[in-house]
């Protein structure tokens, strides 16, 4: 810290001489006492050293006879105790000659002053030449051990101005050993670097640079640190010039493409005890995390992180759970989402299947397109991480980024069995972050060489419609089918919101081969089921032991599903059925007709949204309308009813 002060000639101090000459007596011949007034001061700061207890400051202060006094004044010295002080060259992290001996600090007091005009070479120096020179104060245990330092301090151009600039070191090879790297801005804009570092080993001196370039990357020297000593983890050094002799300041540290290793010894220097990003590489702290999934092998699943750099790039890390040993797990981004496939746009270095762990730095694509953090959020692609460099073919782990990343919305519809009573299903659409969709539909009880296709149908599945999208097919031995939802097969827009809201209905069939066989079916988007529901009852009327229920399920839009299940229908019956005005007692004209009723099943499905006259007939009409069913024996004998229930206002 560095306090500052001018302090002018007050009047006493003039009076104060004046009266001083007056009153000297012409008869003793005296000469007046010579009074030196203190015109400016700047104080420095003396941090302790070899004891922690001891520190203090170092006042300079300007004299109006052109001299320079300095008081240094320091807390808890020992009683007794006489300490040599000096000013020396340099910065006390590169130390130097004696430039001025400072004379002795009284370790009573703790004070100790000198005043002079010269260094100790004869040289002539000034109060200002002293605030800007190239210096530091030692103050040392005693005459007999001056190697032994009380307290030292920067001054001068040296002083640190305040700013600082820290950097976390994580650990490599020793996990416990980490810390951080400081850069104090010093007054002549050079920088003091102070490596701080946790559990170093007493007797380690451990060498430090630092490199071009990001670790991940890996880069020559550009600058060497002192060592780290390991009995205190500290290291100080400062910092002017990279190892050729390029200018290398506090602001260029700032800028710097490069990273700091700290190394377990001079003869070990490929085993890095800690490592850091600086500079323009430093870590913003924003950081997006993507899952990658098992693919071929089932307990190998991890993440990708990406984390932003200042300069905008970003540090990928990918870690995998469960690699094996000796594996290197090449990975990659690709183009597209991962159910789509696509070229390779990014590579990785490898996942070390030692640790699970691969480090990359995120600039440009493989291409040399820009590619940084903001780019990789928004980025249309997928990673693979792959079994080896041999076997690409085989994928151990796999996750869409980017625009493709899955923002938590899903939707799941129930796919029902149709011709085959053991295979059913459900089909779930999971929103992206660029609004398109990942389908997954999953069947159960599907054969192991099956391979059953599948599309979403315009109208509701009791209606039936034209092909409007294709999924990928369902593998029977998996049961899955996996497919990015973009557009339907006119090439209109088709993402998760219009899933949501799509008049259709989704088959799966048997096989390519035999469409006409359904495995499951359902409604979607308006059309699913609300789950609200109302069952009318079916009397027998003329044919003996046929009667069943008419049920009504209200549908996401607001209309009906009907559906009459019949007991007791002939095998090769077809039966039609309507909704007639008025109650079944006083009778009235068809207002609405039904599909048949299958007499092999018994059933008839029927969406239910206008009557017959295009009048609208939603589910909340069904509920009110003045109106009774009719089911008939056939298309040929409408006269002969086989089932029959008011609905409605009837019921």
């Amino acid at each position: 810290m560095k306090f500052k002060k001018t302090i002018k000639l007050i009047l006493p101090i003039i009076m104060g001489t004046l009266l001083i000459a007056s009153c000297s007596s012409d008869d003793d011949g005296s000469e007046p006492p010579i009074v030196i007034g203190e015109l400016d001061s700047t104080t420095y700061q003396l941090n302790s050293v070899a004891n922690p207890d001891i520190d203090g400051t170092a006042k300079v202060i300007k004299n109006d006879d052109n001299t320079v006094t300095v008081e240094l004044d320091l807390q808890n010295t020992p009683s007794g105790g006489m300490h040599p002080a000096h000013i020396h060259f340099n910065t006390a992290a590169e130390g130097g000659d004696i430039a001025i001996t400072l004379g002795t600090v009284d370790g009573s007091t703790g004070m100790g002053t000198i005043t002079f005009s010269t260094l100790d070479d004869g040289t002539s120096i000034t109060y200002e030449e002293i605030l800007n020179f190239d210096g530091y104060i030692n103050v040392h245990a005693s005459a007999d051990d001056l190697g032994t330092l009380v307290a030292q301090g920067d001054i001068g151009q040296n002083e640190l101005t305040g700013t600082s600039k820290v950097y976390a070191l994580g650990s490599v090879a020793i996990e416990d050993i980490d810390g951080t790297a400081t850069f104090k801005q010093r007054k002549n804009g050079e920088a003091l670097a102070t490596i701080a570092l946790n559990n170093t080993p007493e007797d380690g001196m451990h060498p430090g640079h630092i490199h071009m370039n990001t670790a991940a990357e890996g880069g020559d020297i550009a600058f060497t640190f002192n060592d780290v000593n390991g009995a205190t983890g500290i290291s100080n050094t400062n910092v002017s010039k990279l190892d050729d002799g390029t200018d290398f300041k506090y602001e260029d540290v700032l800028a710097y493409d490069g990273y700091i290793n700290i190394h377990v010894s001079a003869e070990d220097l490929a085993t890095l005890v800690a490592q850091g990003d600086i500079g323009q590489n430093e870590l913003t702290g924003e950081a997006k995390t993507y899952e990658l999934g098992s693919v071929a092998v089932e307990d190998i699943d991890g993440t990708a992180t990406f984390e932003e750099r200042i300069n905008g790039e970003a540090l990928a890390t990918i870690m995998l759970r469960n690699t094996p040993e000796d594996g290197m797990h090449p990975g990659h981004i690709h183009m597209n989402t991962a159910i789509e496939g696509g070229d390779i746009a990014f590579t990785f270095n490898p996942v070390n299947g030692a640790t699970g762990i691969s480090k990359t730095n995120v600039s440009t694509l493989d291409d040399d397109t820009e590619f940084g953090y903001t780019q990789v959020l928004d980025y249309d692609g997928y990673i693979n991480i792959h079994v080896s460099a041999d076997d690409l073919a085989t994928l151990v782990a796999q996750g869409d980024i980017g625009q493709n990343e899955l923002t938590g919305e899903a939707k799941t519809y129930e796919l029902g069995s149709v011709a085959i009573p053991t295979i059913s299903g459900t089909a779930t659409f999971e929103e992206r972050k660029n609004g398109e969709a990942l389908a997954t539909i999953i069947l159960e009880g599907t054969p192991e060489d099956g391979m059953h296709p599948g599309h979403i149908h315009a109208n509701s599945a009791a209606e039936s419609g034209d092909i409007l999208f294709t999924f990928n097919p369902v593998n029977g031995t998996t049961g899955i089918s996996k497919t990015n939802v973009a557009n339907l097969d006119d090439e209109s827009d088709f993402g998760y919101e219009e899933v949501l809201t799509v008049d259709g209905y989704i088959n799966i069939h048997l096989s390519a081969d035999d469409l006409a066989t359904l495995v499951a079916q359902g409604d979607i988007g308006e059309n699913e089921l609300t789950g609200t529901s109302k069952t009318y009852t079916l009397a027998t009327v003329d044919v003996p032991g046929i009667s069943g229920t008419a049920t009504f399920y209200e549908r996401a839009s607001g209309n009906s599903l009907a559906v009459i299940e019949l007991a007791g229908t002939p095998m090769d019956g077809m039966h039609p059925g309507h909704i007639h005005a008025n109650s079944a007692e006083e009778t009235g004209p068809i207002i609405f007709t039904f599909n048949p009723v299958n007499g092999t099943t018994g059933v008839s499905k029927t969406h239910v949204e206008l009557l017959d006259d295009e009048t609208p007939f939603n589910y909340e009409n069904v509920l009110a309308v003045d109106g009774y069913i009719n089911i008939h024996l056939s298309a040929d004998d409408l006269a002969t009813l086989v089932a029959q229930g008011d609905i409605g206002a009837n019921e």
